[in-house]
């Protein structure tokens, strides 16, 4: 398995040093740059199209939530985290609306950073219990108006693909949801690949917001 190609984006370097050096003894996962803020951020991620970046939220010249969505938009294949010292609401919605696939709190343990990018390396979404609870409640309201092409994906989910979609809203990893469901891991790809198409997302976690918000998934199965 190649390395998981790692960009570190901080403006505290002591810290960022810190992150480098606990990624270093690891075999799974290379730092191919760092940068102090959001614009050398994004000039750096041209130059070397990292598979992840960890990104701060709070940064001079250019914050984390504004940098996410400029590397989205020019480089979606690119897994974005935020680390950050701030639990912040409205930090967290704007970050996975601006396309950040987990949102991470500093004082994680080392081998929870660890299990958090080896998540992101499989898709999933690297992202505490409390952090997705936050999220689910924000969109847990059904959409007032849909237009009628998304209203046509959503109708157009399989049984299979509802009952992934209900798993992936419990947080589940892809190896849950294949043991659950009797399924291969292979096949759970499959289908998660399909529901982001339909359900016009880019991550799992958008997924499960969007499952929420648009009533295919009773709220009550997120407790």
């Amino acid at each position: 398995m190649e390395p998981l190609r790692v960009l570190l984006v901080d403006d505290h370097v002591l810290f960022r040093k810190g992150i480098a050096s606990l990624l270093a003894n690891r075999k799974d996962v290379t730092v191919v740059a760092e940068a102090n803020d959001g614009l050398e951020a994004v000039a750096v991620a041209r130059e070397t199209l990292p598979d992840v970046i960890l990104l701060d939220v709070n940064m001079p010249r250019q914050d984390g939530i504004e940098t996410a969505k400029i590397i989205k938009r020019e480089m979606p294949h690119i897994h974005i985290v935020m680390l950050t010292v701030s639990d912040d609401d409205a930090n967290l919605f704007e970050a996975i609306k601006n396309g950040a696939q987990g949102y991470l709190l500093k004082n994680l343990e080392p081998q929870e950073l660890y299990k958090m990018l080896d998540k992101v390396r499989h898709g999933e979404a690297a992202i505490s219990g409390a952090m997705a609870m936050k999220i689910l409640r924000e969109f847990s309201q059904p959409l007032e108006r849909q237009t009628e092409p998304a209203a046509a994906k959503v109708d157009e989910l399989t049984q299979r693909e509802i009952e992934v979609l209900e798993q992936v809203v419990t947080g589940a990893s892809n190896k849950e949801i294949a043991e659950t469901l009797h399924i291969t891991e292979n096949t759970v790809k499959i289908h998660l690949r399909n529901i982001l198409e339909k359900l016009q997302v880019q991550n799992r976690i958008q997924a499960a917001v969007q499952a929420v918000r648009k009533g295919l998934i009773d709220e009550s199965q997120t407790h």
